[in-house]
């Protein structure tokens, strides 16, 4: 009865138009100040215009139109600049398209495309206004306005499965936090987390309306799921056939050129309320209450975020605000770590004896490179030995087995979390979007042979497996070839690396300008730093090619759907991303200075360049600064780009969209001017944090302040994802998803890849084992047991056994030392390893085993010990089925009961009791 009575109001030229072409749903209005022609879908005039015009009395047809334009006028001026209505005021922009007429390029061609699409939306039920370009900003913009009714509404609620309220919920809220008041200070107001009341839900019915909490028809749909249902019709709206083939989506006319943009609209300006009653103003709450940086110590309101942007992009705010809170208690042990080498640096005996004047100054190292490198003496590198320090300590194992079971806990504890969310959100029973499972438009369109599906016993396009095994081949091939140009690049600066490190040891030696500094700046840092720069650049420039590249491979592939594409993209991009990020700190790691050789017989790359030696305070240092220089230069540039570029853009674009200030800058215009977030835009964000989680697990045995600076960052990522999403992007599509999908079994392979390598590092590249056994095996002096290391771990080398002697003498004195476990020149096993080498290896495997196990056992013994939902959300679950099971079979046998009240008493109760019987099996089984 409502529908009909609103049905009344509806604008004049509904109710004039009874012939003309046909349309099976509302008609197309053309809004416009003067009269012009409307190319594309408008071209001459629309078919409810051309119906008026058609009258045996033109000039009655024409003071009529002017009217009717006089009226439109009236009403814009009565609209809000911020009005996310039609021109009636009563019907809300669902969605916005948006084209520019340009004759020159395919002009005829796109205004054909425009016309059919548009006609097939109508067909579909939508209602649509234009608005001509004179009446845009630029003059040259014109806007189609699109309405989603309440019967178009209802039937794809059903169709997408939409579950939508039936009760509010009964169920008693969970025990209060006795601490809560403890953390008053980070809390939110309560409309601002729980914006509207948790209610039971079931998947949306047609036929069933009178069973849901309807209060209002214009209010009962989100806006967040008003254009999720827009979007599905417009993405499989056909809008003719080109080339044989059948063509549809509005992603292909968007690529093609045929409309601008196509988005969804922000209710409201971020930085003010809007003067509209019926807007909900959420944009401004989530700008005000979220989006600033002065917020940063507030908990975010999921609740909000996932009413306005929908599923998907709330459960990533969720995740990445629970792995920055779990951050915290990492950076907290890591600084802890930190403090502890800072204060036992001054204490620590290897770097007392290198910078020792008589044992470090009076010790004479071999030269580091054939050509233009000199004797040095082993104090040159005091300061660099003393920083080692800092890392190299007994804290670093604690660390590293601590970060081991704090991966373990955040991932089961996550685990959790999303198991409330799923709760929270109505996902429990959501296994993935119908929209995700079924087939990309795309696949559709691509693919012209066809089968019967064995489930749906349909026919349904399919791509034959000759053609699958070819694009697969190409595809890998690919793939593998970019990974060859990372391989590639990082042994082109690994040369860089062993070939200017002679530059760097000659410049700072006759350059008295550097001599205040080369206790600081050896030639092994300066070649590390800089190397790591360069290896950065390197990084950076292959991830904007290859991105590139990965889209283009995967839509070759044609996915079959949504969720295919997105997992094999995200496959191709991590598995890119993870060698281009990690082969460096990998080589630092694992390769560098463990296969040199020694003076007289050193391993060369190529047969040119001599292999790289370890500072003779260890690799580890080198590491710390690899991984510092990577690490803090991506999340720079990455908050660069998420910030700064975008800001620029959109200044830039209202800068030169602005020719005249008088005219009115409406909701779309304002919306249309910002950058669109993508489909992708939420992929990179994991990738970007995902690539960090790497970061800080798998070499965080070397830089146990590498979760202190991610925290830093996502404090920082945080606001800035959501200033720009709130400020910057136009209103992504909202879409749903249970959980993270395929980053949570990367997360996971990760977390056990990371207690390998931290085992590696802490054995072969740190000092920590070779300390160890000269403690308890070798060491005489039992008041400092530590006393005399580095002259046991430094061998001898007699310098007349050189084949060509490399550098010039700093003296009288026959050999150097040089930093290995080797027989001196007058030993019979002459520079054959000594038996304290194989003691140390021995050593390092041990540890290796022992330490993999032991984290391994708690590992898995914590992730037994937590369940992955907790039991007071699986009681809550199960009483909401109950409850719900009940509420539905209520409805039913009431509803049953109405229907059968005339027939014979005999069927009522033979019905009843077949109905009762029903509802108490679906108990039994619920």
């Amino acid at each position: 009865m409502n529908r009909l009575a609103k049905r009344g109001s509806e604008t004049l030229i509904e109710m004039v138009a009874t012939d003309g072409e046909e349309s099976n749903g509302p008609l197309y209005e053309t809004n416009s100040t003067a009269g012009s022609e409307l190319p594309g879908s408008s071209e001459g005039l629309s078919s409810t215009e051309t119906t008026l015009l058609i009258s045996d009395h033109q000039g009655t047809a024409k003071r009529f139109n002017l009217f009717l334009r006089r009226r439109l006028m009236f009403d814009k001026r009565q609209q809000s600049k911020d009005s996310i209505f039609f021109c009636d005021g009563t019907r809300r922009i669902d969605y916005v398209l948006s084209y520019v007429d340009d004759p020159k390029q395919d002009g005829d061609k796109k205004a054909e495309r425009r016309k059919e699409f548009e006609n097939n939306l109508l067909k579909s039920g939508l209602e649509l206004e234009t608005e001509d370009k004179k009446d845009s900003e630029d003059g040259r913009t014109y806007f189609i306005k699109i309405h989603a009714p309440w019967e178009v509404l209802t039937t794809y609620a059903e169709v997408l499965n939409i579950k939508m309220p039936i009760r509010e919920n009964d169920i008693p809220a969970a025990m209060e936090n006795p601490f809560e008041c403890m953390f008053g200070l980070f809390r939110l107001p309560k409309e601002v987390m729980n914006p509207e009341p948790d209610y039971f839900t079931a998947p949306f019915s047609k036929q069933r309306q009178e069973l849901f909490f309807i209060e209002d028809e214009n209010t009962f749909f989100s806006p967040s799921v008003r254009n999720r249902i827009v979007y599905y019709i417009l993405s499989r709206c056909p809008y003719g056939t080109e080339e044989g083939k059948k063509k549809f989506g509005i992603k292909r006319l968007l690529s093609n050129g045929t409309y601008t943009a196509a988005y969804p609209l922000h209710d409201c300006q971020y930085w003010k309320k809007s003067k509209d009653q019926n807007c909900g103003n959420e944009r401004y709450t989530l700008y005000t209450q979220w989006a600033r940086f002065l917020r940063f110590y507030k908990e975010q309101p999921l609740d909000l975020i996932r009413r306005y942007y929908g599923e998907r992009i709330g459960i990533y705010f969720a995740w990445l605000g629970f792995y920055t809170e779990m951050l915290f208690f990492a950076a907290v042990v890591g600084l802890i770590c930190f403090i502890y080498g800072l204060i036992t640096m001054t204490g620590n005996m290897s770097s007392i004896e290198i910078c020792d004047e008589f044992i470090g100054g009076e010790i004479i190292m071999c030269p580091l490179c054939d050509k233009n490198c000199e004797y040095w003496k082993l104090n040159s590198t005091c300061e660099a030995s003393r920083y080692s320090h800092l890392f190299d300590n007994v804290a670093t194992l604690f660390f590293a087995i601590f970060m081991g079971i704090w991966v373990t806990l955040f991932l089961e504890l996550w685990k959790r979390r999303q198991a409330r969310l799923e709760y929270e959100w109505d996902l429990v029973d959501f296994e993935e979007e119908q929209q995700q499972l079924q087939l990309r438009p795309e696949y559709e369109a691509k693919c012209t042979q066809k089968k019967k599906n064995p489930v749906t016993q349909e026919l349904e396009p399919y791509l034959p497996l000759t053609s699958q095994a070819l694009r697969f081949c190409f595809s890998g091939a690919t793939v593998l070839f970019w990974i060859s140009l990372i391989i590639a690049s990082m042994i082109a600066v690994i040369v860089y690396r062993l070939s200017v490190y002679a530059a760097f040891a000659s410049l700072m030696e006759d350059t008295e300008t550097l001599q205040p500094i080369s206790s600081l700046l050896t030639p092994q840092l300066a070649t590390s730093v800089t190397a790591s720069c360069l290896n950065f650049v390197i990084i950076m420039i292959l991830n904007f090619l290859y991105e590139k590249i990965a889209v283009w491979i995967t839509d070759m592939e044609i996915p079959r759907t949504h969720l295919e594409y997105e997992n094999r993209l995200t496959m191709k991009m991590f598995l890119f991303q993870f060698v281009n990020y990690y082969s460096s700190c990998f080589y630092v790691a694992f390769f560098k200075g463990k296969f040199v050789g020694y003076p007289g017989a050193y391993t060369y790359m190529f047969n040119k360049w001599r292999n790289e030696e370890c500072d003779p305070a260890g690799c580890l240092i080198e590491l710390t600064t690899q991984l510092t220089i990577i690490m803090a230069g991506k999340q720079i540039w990455g908050n660069i780009q998420e910030a700064i570029l975008p800001w620029v853009w959109n200044w830039w674009r209202r800068r030169r969209a602005r020719t005249n200030s008088e005219k009115l800058y409406s909701r779309w215009e304002q919306d249309h001017a910002l950058q669109c977030f993508g489909a992708l835009g939420l992929f990179y964000e994991y990738l970007e944090m995902v690539i960090q989680f790497g970061f800080i697990t798998l070499f965080v045995a070397s830089f146990p302040l590498a979760p202190l600076l991610a925290l830093m960052n996502n404090i920082l990522e945080i606001r800035v994802d959501s200033w720009k999403l709130t400020t910057q992007y136009r209103r992504p599509v909202a879409a749903k998803a249970h959980s993270i999908g395929v980053w949570q079994e990367i997360l996971n392979g990760m977390a056990v890849l990371s207690v390998v390598t931290n085992a590696f590092i802490v054995a072969f590249t740190s000092d920590m084992i070779p300390r160890l056994v000269y403690y308890y095996a070798y060491s005489t002096d039992q008041n400092s047991p530590m006393s005399g290391y580095i002259n046991n771990s430094l061998s001898v080398f007699l310098i007349s056994d050189f084949p060509k002697e490399p550098g010039a003498s700093l003296g009288a004195f026959t050999t150097c030392r040089y930093r290995d476990y080797r027989y001196p020149p007058d030993h019979e096993k002459k520079y054959l390893h000594t038996m304290q080498f194989w003691h140390i290896l021995a050593a390092k495997m041990a540890f290796i085993i022992i330490m993999e196990h032991i984290v391994f056992i708690v590992k898995f013994f914590v992730a037994w010990m937590i369940p992955d939902v907790p039991a007071e959300v699986r009681a809550r679950i199960k009483r909401e089925k109950f409850l719900t099971i009940q509420i539905l079979h209520e409805y039913e046998l009431n509803k049953l009961k109405e229907n059968l009240c005339n027939r014979t008493d005999y069927q009522v109760e033979k019905e009843v009791i077949a109905t009762e019987g029903k509802r108490e099996l679906a108990q039994v089984m619920g």
